[in-house]
């Protein structure tokens, strides 16, 4: 009888203890955040760090350990505690380098990717959805942030692609001669443009043939709506939010998340606090998971992804201030009742499906011509070498024959000669 109540006793004990400690034998969110993020390693659309790095070391990255780097919200052991899989570098340059330089400093950007990728072991380039998925390191992919970055030039962009950029955001802050930026107010080029012009088409339909994708955010709503229209493979927005959420001209309204979705593109959402809040102080891990589940309330789970813009921005939110912190979004959308595939999806395995489609159309491409367009008033620039076939002027209305032409000619010949000597 005793041996009973003692039993008893024990009983009432694990109950009442189980009633304490509720959680005690299941995994915490946290936990399983880790363990989702430790089987589906993120692939981040956009980081500005490489700007970083032209600011603080004007590129002169030898001396410097970007392990751990603390002037910047990344370094190589911040992206490892983030459970960072594969990161796009973005290689902008300002808007006010436009007409004049841009290219050269793009093209130093991209060498400060590649020789900081092969600089260290925890990093590897890559350049196909393929590489990603086979690396076991940080793989590092380079985006291009603004069209001005090619100069109006296919061949530019051609180029840009060969040295392994995967992505060229249409516009940043500033018009194109070929497309229109979301942003009003901030530069005043080509302030006529409207959307894409026949160029700007020509070059979408040119980064479908080269198999590069086609990046929205800080585009016009025009630009977005005839990208949309023209592009045979799914476009992405690296760095952007939802509209609805906060009426900021760099996120996406809901008839675009709708498009988005029927082109099986994907939004990677930005950490960007101003974009994400509208002004508001308080700015909390909240705040940007409201983001994520308005898009995937229109959109579905599978046009979402993950690009943080950080070192792009100063002000991010609480709790998500450098990129070691991504989990805790993670932790967030659990508790939210995302279930594990929906955040493998975000995590990734969306990003990848867009990127192995955007290959699959390039390999139909293949038989299609290389852009030849040209914007042809370009060469009238100052800045511009013009190298077309000068016009015979017209011979002067007197009695002799005109030698202006054949003393052009002689001073042409001369002058190719002393360059060709």
């Amino acid at each position: 009888m005793e041996k009973k109540r003692n039993m008893a006793k024990l009983l009432w004990l694990l109950m009442l203890f189980s009633d304490i400690v509720p959680f005690s034998c299941e995994k915490s969110m946290r936990e399983r955040a880790i363990e989702l993020m430790q089987d589906a390693r993120l692939i981040d659309g956009h980081n500005d760090f490489v700007l970083q790095l032209r600011i603080l070391y004007q590129n002169k990255i030898s001396g410097v350990n970007l392990r751990d780097l603390n002037r910047t919200h990344t370094n190589l052991a911040k992206l490892q505690a983030g459970y960072v899989g594969a990161q796009f570098w973005s290689v902008y340059v300002l808007c006010s380098a436009q007409n004049k330089d841009a290219v050269r400093l793009t093209l130093e950007q991209i060498d400060v990717v590649k020789r900081m990728c092969n600089s260290y072991e925890e990093l590897e380039l890559v350049m196909t959805s393929q590489g990603i998925s086979d690396s076991r390191r940080i793989a590092c992919l380079i985006g291009i942030e603004g069209g001005h970055s090619i100069d109006s030039s296919m061949a530019a962009l051609r180029m840009f692609y060969d040295l392994g950029v995967r992505y060229m955001t249409l516009t940043h802050t500033c018009n194109t001669p070929w497309s229109e930026s979301s942003s009003k107010g901030i530069h005043n080029f080509y302030p006529s443009v409207i959307g894409l012009t026949a160029f700007g088409q020509e070059v979408v339909k040119e980064m479908n043939r080269l198999g590069m994708l086609i990046d929205l955010s800080h585009t016009s709503y025009s630009t977005v709506k005839a990208a949309l229209n023209i592009s045979k493979a799914p476009v992405i927005f690296s760095h952007s939010a939802a509209f609805s959420v906060c009426n900021h001209s760099r996120n996406v309204p809901d008839d675009i998340l709708q498009q988005l979705k029927k082109n099986r593109g994907i939004i990677m959402v930005t950490f960007n606090a101003d974009v994400l809040a509208c002004g508001r102080k308080v700015v909390n891990i909240s705040t940007l998971a409201d983001h994520f589940d308005h898009i995937k309330e229109i959109a579905g789970s599978e046009s979402i992804g993950i690009g943080g813009d950080y070192d792009g921005v100063e002000r991010f939110p609480k709790g998500l201030e450098d990129v070691s912190k991504y989990p805790s979004l993670i932790e967030e959308l659990l508790r939210r009742g995302w279930n594990e595939t929906e955040l493998k999806g975000v995590l990734r395995e969306n990003f990848l499906r867009v990127f192995r489609e955007v290959e699959n159309v390039r390999n139909t491409f293949e038989v299609m011509g290389v852009g030849e367009s040209e914007i042809l008033q370009e060469a009238k620039h100052s800045c511009r070498l013009d190298l077309r076939k000068p016009q015979p002027q017209p011979s002067k209305s007197s009695g002799f024959p005109s030698v202006a032409q054949p003393i052009s000619v002689t001073l042409a010949s001369s002058l190719m000669l002393y360059y060709i000597s």
